[in-house]
């Protein structure tokens, strides 16, 4: 920010300027408003480290890095150089090896490093393209000069962060934005989507097996991940969503006579691109390493040119800190020309020469692993002394290859913003990740990077993994800039889709689960809130039959622990009915405190718990839901209540309100904001099974208590009560509100009404992937319409009773059922389906 007078550089004077002319609050507004969309918005980074496995929101500075126009065409020229050259030599490590014999690269260092797969010698790339991906970390010396530190060629991450950085911090500065002509990002995910689809279309007309595709028709190009587990699994999914790609798991794809497919409810679908953020050898279980994580055939599948792999299969190898020293003398033989950015000084201890020059300068020198597969971590020389030093340098003298020393660079700093007390502007070092994809012309250079910055101000490694930072990066334009597309091919009438035709199987049935888990929260939620109405509004001596009633389904949805020891009851005691467990008995002190937990507490069975579990089947599906619908989601779940902590009634009240609220919110995007297409089918299908089966279980309960029991609860609890008060304007009777639960197929509550939605669904789904359950509800819809209201529609009927327990076990059934049918894959299945 500062020149060595320190006077602020002519790109940072406009956003001190604006710094400077406004009041303090609205700062603090600024880092409020970026801290609430990076928490809505669930940006995380996962941190497998942690103990509890917990996701680590995402940490972005409010304040941008800013790149003159000058200084960002350096760099750019810089990367698309290196990309050039690691893709060259990515080719010729893997082909001729021309330079193995040449001596420019030490065969020791290739053939040492687990990177270097055998399996992959010959494969061939379109347009000899190897490297599709780039990423390249970079760091500034003081004096302005920028550094290489390394080299990402593997699955490079971070993409996706920059342009999540830049949603978040555009609302912040719109003015500035405008006023500095910072470039905008999406042009150079519009290119590399383009350019897939380029290789994608080769892929199918020119590999072994080719299926040319017809004229509009796009290639499919899938993300594949490790899962959610990953540490960059939000950046995977957000990328997935905004490329508009399906993310797939190694499960979700298959090698059939090698072509890559996608298993989806519809069959095999041929995969012509994988954008991989799987490590090298997990791709392949059958012909690199045995993980659970990739596609058996795949490496044979891209060896015949019928699946297009991003990056190529043993890209891993050049991340290698110990390529970083036979870089200049490549890129004169290769390219021609000097490298035009130079990389850290660095020296691969098996040379002779450059061990004897480490060991000389260990306290200036920052030790590596040179192979992937050695589990070292980085030695700081400075931190050795005494026995410590002279004990590792015995270990780089006696295994000199598996080491790799760099300069430890004083890195320059940038202002970030510190909030709280003492708010204002802190330096702190920052690295910088800039990304390049390839196209049939040549490698373009994201508009911008993920900038990082260090915790706090003497920390000598930038690492997400340590609780790093980031910030946005805007690189200024001179003039409006121009992006060249590549030619895209039209879209005629025979080409539009009205159906998801690549729904795996894996996220159908997370979108069935999404649904079931979602309602469950709302029937706890509800249930708890009538139980808690009764302690808190009802006096023990002035409850009806329909208390004890009320206990038992909390007790039946674990709310409440049946297992107690016998006792008579006494004074402020009940002994639970309709059908629970007869030793289960309860003080109201006993009840309210288990109650509550169930309100604010994930260690117990209630709404935390089940909330959790809704967030995460929903992190399966992160790709299938809006930015707005996750903020809905992340604002569901409840900070947990600390140990010792007793909420007050109106804070367990207002929890329960806004649970409710949040997953009406919910359900209004599932009804307005998603197609009804075989995804929303499943998802539906899941909310009316669980809906179902609660009613089913609700009503059993309440025609098994007093006749003369007080029916307003079960209208609060099945969210019917305004429908029949501004009907009936009465007080509730068995008959009105048996019908309105049972048979009124205009009530979203009532049991027609779920297995209305159900069939239908069913009906929806079988005209293209075969009949499924419909013979389970059928009849029982029929025998449920047959009612009689005078006769039937009463407390007293077993028959009634009867016919509920029968819908709760069909819906059992039929989940059983669609599991069975639609989310368990055999050979003969999925051919059946594909013919």
């Amino acid at each position: 920010m500062l020149d060595a007078a320190r006077v602020p550089r002519a790109h940072w004077r406009a956003m001190l300027a604006n710094l400077e002319h406004e009041a303090p609050a609205m700062m603090r507004q600024r880092v409020e408003m970026v801290q609430r969309q990076v928490r809505e918005n669930g940006v995380t980074y996962n941190v497998p480290a942690d103990a509890d496995g917990r996701q680590r929101p995402w940490d972005l500075n409010v304040l941008p890095l800013i790149l003159p126009p000058e200084e960002w065409a350096g760099i750019e020229a810089a990367v698309i150089q290196r990309a050039t050259l690691l893709n060259k030599i990515l080719g010729d490590v893997y082909g001729k090896q021309e330079m193995l014999r040449e001596g420019l690269l030490p065969p020791a260092l290739i053939h040492g490093h687990a990177g270097f797969l055998r399996p992959c010698h010959g494969m061939r790339h379109h347009d000899d393209v190897a490297l599709h991906f780039y990423a390249i970390d970079l760091a500034r010396a003081p004096d302005g000069g920028w550094w290489v530190m390394a080299d990402r060629t593997q699955a490079p991450s971070g993409a996706g962060y920059a342009l999540e950085n830049r949603a978040i911090i555009s609302p912040t500065f719109p003015d500035l934005l405008r006023e500095l002509k910072v470039q905008p990002l999406a042009g150079f995910f519009r290119t590399m989507h383009d350019s897939l689809t380029h290789w994608g279309r080769l892929c199918a007309a020119k590999g072994d097996s080719p299926e040319p595709l017809r004229d509009g028709e796009s290639p499919l190009i899938v993300l594949l991940t490790a899962g959610p587990r990953t540490e960059s699994y939000y950046e995977q999914a957000y990328l997935a969503r905004y490329l508009g790609l399906p993310l797939v798991e190694g499960g979700d794809l298959t090698v059939r006579d090698g072509v890559v497919y996608l298993k989806t409810l519809a069959g095999l679908h041929r995969v012509h691109v994988i954008m991989r953020r799987v490590d090298d050898e997990c791709c392949d279980p059958l012909e690199l390493q045995s993980s659970m994580l990739g596609v058996a055939g795949l490496t044979q599948a891209a060896r015949r040119g019928n699946v297009l792999i991003a990056n190529s299969l043993g890209s891993s190898l050049l991340e290698s800190g110990a390529l970083l020293g036979f870089l200049p003398a490549l890129s004169r033989r290769l390219l021609g020309e000097p490298l035009k950015m130079p990389s850290v000084a660095t020296w691969w201890c098996g040379e002779p020469a450059a061990l004897e020059a480490v060991v000389a300068n260990l306290d200036r020198l920052i030790i590596k692993p040179s192979f992937s597969q050695l589990p070292q971590f980085a030695v700081f020389g400075q931190d050795l002394d005494g026995a410590a030093r002279e004990a590792f340098i015995a270990k780089l003298r006696a295994n000199p290859n598996n080491y790799t020393a760099q300069e430890l660079v004083r890195l320059s700093r940038a202002p970030v913003w510190k909030g709280g007390s003492g708010s204002g502007l802190q330096p702190r070092a920052m690295g910088l990740r800039v990304f390049a994809c390839a196209t049939p012309n040549g490698y373009v250079v994201m508009p911008g990077g993920l900038t990082r910055v260090a915790t706090g101000p003497d920390s000598r490694v930038l690492t997400m993994q340590m609780g790093g930072a980031s910030k946005d990066t805007w690189v200024q334009a001179r003039a409006r800039v121009e992006v060249t597309r590549l030619k895209k091919h039209s879209i005629t009438s025979a080409d539009l889709v009205r159906e998801d035709t690549n729904l795996s199987s894996r996220v159908a049935e997370n979108l069935l689960w999404f649904g079931r888990h979602a309602e469950r929260c709302d029937n706890i939620g509800r249930l708890l809130r009538v139980a808690l109405n009764f302690l808190f509004n009802v006096r023990f001596d002035q409850r009806g039959a329909e208390w004890s009633t009320v206990e038992a389904l909390c007790i039946r949805f674990q709310l409440l622990d049946a297992e107690k020891k016998p006792a008579a009851p006494g004074p402020g005691q009940t002994q639970s009915q309709g059908g629970a467990p007869a030793a289960a008995i309860f003080t109201d002190a006993e009840i309210e405190s288990a109650l509550l937990l169930a309100v604010v507490s994930p260690t117990v069975p209630g709404l935390p718990r089940q909330q959790r579990q809704l967030h995460r089947v929903a992190s399966q599906l992160h790709e299938r839901f809006s930015v707005d619908n996750w903020r809905a989601l992340n604002r569901m779940v409840q900070p947990s209540a600390r140990p010792g902590e007793r909420p007050s009634q109106s804070e367990v009240m207002t929890i329960l309100d806004d649970a409710a609220a949040s997953l009406m919110m919910l359900s209004g995007f599932a009804l307005d904001g998603m197609t009804r297409d075989l995804g929303w089918r499943f998802m539906s299908i899941g909310r009316r099974l669980e809906r179902l089966q609660f009613q089913s279980i609700v009503l059993q309960r309440a025609l098994a208590m007093d006749v003369n029991g007080n029916l307003e609860w079960l209208l609060e609890l099945s969210d019917s009560i305004i429908t029949y008060r501004a009907r009936y304007r009465a007080q509730p009777e068995w008959l009105p509100v048996l019908d309105l639960l049972l048979r009124d197929e205009t009530n979203p509550r009532s049991i027609l009404f779920q297995i209305d939605g159900i069939l239908g669904a069913l009906r929806k789904i079988a005209l293209t992937h075969g009949a499924c359950g419909e013979h389970l509800l059928a009849p029982l819809k029929d025998e449920l319409i047959a009612l009689e209201p005078g006769a039937d529609l009463n407390h007293g009927n077993a028959t009634l009773s009867d016919l509920l327990n029968r819908i709760q076990l069909a819906s059992a059934a039929l989940s059983e059922q669609i599991s069975v049918q639609f989310f368990s894959y055999t050979d003969g299945q999925q051919r059946k389906r594909t013919s």
